[in-house]
């Protein structure tokens, strides 16, 4: 009974400050234009998953040893970590441009004519799009983030509009192949 009621205050505790900060920190108009790209909300249950077991191992190992509470300090600790990077990225976006936010590091407006260069990996089966920009900073999306295609076509299309060109201009342009922007140069 006690690990259902720490789960649920985690789970409530999480709602409220995923509410506070999206108040505080998201004010912006591509953060209310409802468009983003987002981390997968594995990360996010996962690590409310890690710091319910976490707490039940540290009340646990009060009692009985202290290898269980530390290695439930280290689960809280994880779990915590997964939280706050599935609530501190993302790419939002409007119809000119998009917000960069990352954990650590302040949000970033670019405008779609600043996307330079585009190149593809394949990480362990997963496709990984690189966008270079043009202050020298790259973007990385993975295929299974949430919005990530939309936000590929909305941002080709924003760049063509910038940049005054036509789809016929681009034969880089393949998106059932991943690329909407020219290849990176070497």
């Amino acid at each position: 009974m006690d690990m259902i009621l720490v789960a649920l205050g985690t789970l409530a505790l999480c709602y409220f400050v995923d509410k506070g900060f999206t108040k505080v920190f998201r004010g912006k108009v591509q953060h209310r234009s409802g468009l983003s790209v987002r981390l997968s909300k594995r990360y996010a249950s996962i690590g409310l998953i890690l710091v319910a077991v976490g707490t039940a191992a540290i009340f646990m190992g009060m009692n009985d040893t202290w290898i269980l509470s530390a290695g439930g300090a280290l689960l809280v600790i994880t779990g915590i970590c997964l939280i706050t990077m599935y609530m501190t990225f993302g790419i939002f976006y409007d119809e000119d441009s998009f917000i960069l936010t990352t954990f650590g590091k302040r949000s970033t407006t670019y405008r779609y004519n600043q996307i330079k260069a585009q190149q593809l990996y394949n990480a362990y089966g997963n496709i990984v799009i690189e966008l270079h920009m043009g202050d020298g900073r790259t973007v990385q999306l993975q295929a299974g983030m949430e919005g990530v295609y939309p936000f590929l076509d909305k941002a080709f299309d924003g760049w063509l509009q910038q940049r005054g060109k036509k789809k016929e201009d681009c034969p880089f342009y393949d998106p059932e192949n991943s690329c909407w922007f020219p290849p990176l140069e070497e």
